[in-house]
C-alpha cells in the first residue's frame, strides 16, 4: 500500500474521529454553560472546533516529523510500504511491502532517486542479520522475490559483508559462517531482519516527536476545560448574586 493511500485513509479516520469528538465536546460544553449568555456560544464553538484543531495539528506535525526523519536522519516517515534506516557503519537497511526479509546496502554507491540496484556491496532477500561494527553477518533467501507476502523463513545462503572493503563473502552453511565469525572474534547471533531493523530505526527524535504529539493537545484540552469551567463558575456566581 503506497503512502498516498495510507495518508488518505488516515485523513478519513481523523475526520470521522474529530466529528465524533466535536459532537461530544460541544454537547458537554453546552450542558456545562447553560444560562451563561454569549459566553456559552463561544464555549460551545471552541469545544466543537477543538477536535478538528487537534487533527490539523497532528497532520502538520507529521509533515514536520517525516521531513526531519527523511532529510536529517535518512529514515522513513513511518507510513507507507517502504522502510529504511541507516547503520552506524555507513550502510543501511531497507524493507519494502513485507518485514520478513529486506536489503542491506551501501547508500554511497546507490542512485539518489531512492531505488536500490544490485551492487557488489548490497545483499537482497536477507532474513537474518547481525551487525558487529564494520562487519555484517546474515542469512538470505536467493529466491525471496517468489516468496514475497508468504512470511517465509526460508534461507539458502549465508554471507559476511565487510563495510570497510565493501566486500561480500558468501558461505554455504551456517556452520561455515559461524567459524568465520569466530575467527574474527565474534560470537555469531543471527536475529530476524525486522528485529535488527527496529534496533536502529527508532531514535530519540521519534520519542520526542511522540511526546510533542501528545503533550500539545493535552495542554490545549486542559486550557479549554479550565476556560469552560471558569465560564460555568462565573454563571453560578452571578446567579448567586442575583438571589442575594
Amino acid at each position: 500500500m503506497g503512502i498516498g493511500i495510507v495518508l488518505i485513509a488516515y485523513v478519513i479516520a481523523f475526520i470521522v474521529a474529530a466529528s465524533i469528538g466535536a459532537v461530544f465536546c460541544g454537547a458537554l460544553a453546552y450542558i456545562l454553560t447553560s444560562r451563561s449568555g454569549r459566553r456559552r456560544k463561544r464555549a460551545v464553538v471552541a469545544s466543537a472546533l477543538f477536535p478538528f484543531m487537534c487533527a490539523l495539528f497532528a497532520g502538520a506535525w507529521f509533515v514536520v516529523y517525516a521531513s526531519v526523519n527523511s532529510l536529517v536522519f535518512d529514515r522513513d516517515p513511518g507510513l507507507g510500504d517502504s522502510w529504511q534506516t541507516p547503520l552506524p557503519n555507513g550502510y543501511a537497511l531497507n524493507m519494502i511491502d513485507t518485514t520478513d526479509q529486506g536489503t542491506v546496502y551501501n547508500p554511497k554507491t546507490q542512485a539518489s532517486n531512492g531505488s536500490i540496484a544490485s551492487r557488489d556491496d548490497a545483499v537482497f532477500g536477507v532474513r537474518q542479520l547481525q551487525v558487529s561494527h564494520s562487519l555484517i553477518f546474515g542469512a538470505s533467501d536467493t529466491g525471496y522475490f517468489g516468496r514475497i507476502g508468504q512470511e517465509s523463513k526460508f534461507v539458502d545462503s549465508y554471507f559476511e559483508l565487510d563495510t570497510k572493503q565493501n566486500k561480500v563473502t558468501e558461505f554455504k552453511s551456517l556452520e561455515d559462517l559461524r567459524k568465520r565469525a569466530s575467527s574474527e572474534g565474534i560470537l555469531l547471533n543471527l536475529r530476524p531482519f525486522e528485529s535488527v531493523f527496529g534496533d536502529y530505526r527508532t531514535t530519540w527524535f521519534d520519542y520526542a516527536a511522540g511526546l510533542i504529539l501528545i503533550a500539545v493537545p493535552l495542554f490545549g484540552f486542559a486550557s479549554l476545560v479550565r476556560w469552560v469551567w471558569k465560564i460555568r463558575t462565573l454563571r453560578e456566581e452571578l446567579s448567586s448574586g442575583a438571589f442575594n
